[in-house]
């Protein structure tokens, strides 16, 4: 019985990956994917099918779906903490260092939003760790250190510890600062995406962001 030109794309695809990095494609594909969707379009099928390979080569790089959307929230973390990095970059290395420290915190928690409205598809993605997943997850960030120094929050911590160091802030005050910074910048970026204030023009954004690090950087400072 002659082959189909479905079956013929699939066998093409699988050879033209066999030299080739098929669990990347299939990762390009997913990240695409939950860029446009947020985590519920991140689908097997879909990503198998954009890739133009079978459901046998597809899950013998990811398992099942949890593996890969897995793979997708490490990278969206990867993301969020290059640019928390890269904003940590623009602050100028010297002067003095109690601004500076100021300067990087207030940094990390803009980039922390940027991130959110510009990406808004793999910031969802990146915090959606459902509990058939939870263990996937684990395991990708153990593979790629993001579960370490480069998780965002751990990235916020660093700058709450500069700030102890330098003298910003008591050490004694400084238990529940990391958590609660996190939540200040993590709830306004909910708001914009999914919450009451998702309405607001661009503009707006920028000012209720700016009066949310104010008020941080007022408190503390």
């Amino acid at each position: 019985m002659p082959r189909g030109p479905d079956a013929h794309r699939t066998r093409s695809s699988t050879d033209t990956y066999h030299h080739g990095d098929l669990r990347r494609a299939l990762l390009d594909h997913a990240v695409e994917l939950a860029r446009a969707g947020g985590p519920d379009a991140v689908v097997m099928r879909d990503v198998q099918r954009r890739a133009g390979v079978s459901n046998a080569a597809a899950y013998r790089h990811y398992a099942n779906r949890d593996e890969l959307l897995a793979a997708v929230i490490v990278y969206a973390l990867q993301r969020l903490a290059a640019m928390m990095h890269e904003a940590l970059n623009t602050v100028p290395p010297r002067g003095d260092r109690k601004r500076r420290a100021l300067a990087r915190f207030r940094a990390t928690g803009q980039a922390y939003v940027d991130f959110a409205l510009a990406e808004p598809g793999l910031f969802r993605t990146a915090f959606a760790t459902h509990p058939t997943s939870l263990q996937a997850v684990e395991a990708a960030e153990a593979a790629e250190d993001v579960a370490g120094e480069q998780h965002p929050f751990q990235l916020l911590r660093r700058c709450v510890d500069d700030l102890v160091a330098t003298g910003v802030i008591d050490p004694r005050q400084r238990a529940g600062l990391d958590e609660a910074a996190w939540a200040a910048v993590h709830g306004l970026a909910i708001l914009y995406l999914d919450g009451a204030l998702s309405g607001l023009g661009e503009p707006q954004k920028r000012q209720v962001t700016g009066r949310l690090l104010d008020t941080f950087e007022h408190g503390i400072g």
